[in-house]
C-alpha cells in the first residue's frame, strides 16, 4: 500500500505547501525522472495549483524542477507528479541523486489565474526598453533575438479577465 502524506503549510507565513514524494527514486546524473506524489487536487475554477522547487535543495544538490513553476490546471484530475532533473553534468561519479518515500520534493502554490483575450494590432506602444531582451536592463547578457534579425512578427494587445467568482458587494 502507498504511504499518503497530505500537504501541509510548515509556517504561519509559508506561501507554498510541501509536497512529498511516495517512491524511492534515483535520478543519475544527465537524468529526468518524474516523482510521483500520490495526489489529486480539486482547484477551484479561477486558480492554478503552482510546483515550485524547496530552496533548500536548489541550493545543495543538482537536482532542478524541469518546468517550473509547472502548472496544474483547475480541470486536471490526474496524479500530480514532479518532473525533476539531476544536473549534475561534471561529476566524475554517476552517483544518483536518491530520493527516500516522505522526502519534500517539491512546493505548491495555490494562485489565482488571469486569462486574456488576444487581439492582433498594427503596433505596440512604444518604451524605453523597446525590442532589447535577455539581459539588456544590466547583466549583458544573451540578446539572442535582435532587430537585425528581420522576421514577420505578429503584434498582439491581450485584454484581461480573472477567473474568479468572486463578488463584490
Amino acid at each position: 500500500m502507498q504511504m499518503q502524506f497530505i500537504p501541509k503549510y510548515q509556517t504561519s507565513g509559508s506561501a507554498g505547501f510541501d509536497i512529498h514524494a511516495v517512491e524511492h527514486t534515483e535520478v543519475y546524473p544527465g537524468e529526468t525522472k518524474v516523482l510521483k506524489t500520490g495526489l489529486s487536487f480539486e482547484i477551484p475554477e479561477g486558480y492554478e495549483l503552482q510546483i515550485v522547487p524547496r530552496s533548500g535543495i536548489s541550493a545543495k544538490t543538482k537536482l532542478r524542477i524541469s518546468n517550473s513553476p509547472g502548472t496544474i490546471d483547475s480541470d486536471f484530475r490526474g496524479e500530480v507528479g514532479i518532473i525533476v532533473d539531476n544536473i549534475d553534468f561534471h561529476s566524475d561519479k554517476k552517483i544518483p541523486y536518491i530520493i527516500k518515500i516522505g522526502d519534500r520534493i517539491a512546493q505548491g502554490k495555490i494562485t489565482p489565474v488571469i486569462q486574456a483575450t488576444f487581439i492582433e494590432v498594427d503596433n505596440l506602444e512604444k518604451t524605453e526598453r523597446g525590442k532589447e531582451g535577455f539581459g539588456s536592463t544590466g547583466t549583458g547578457a544573451l540578446n539572442t533575438i535582435n532587430s537585425s534579425y528581420d522576421t514577420k512578427t505578429t503584434y498582439v494587445k491581450p485584454t484581461y479577465t480573472t477567473l474568479t467568482n468572486d463578488k463584490k458587494d
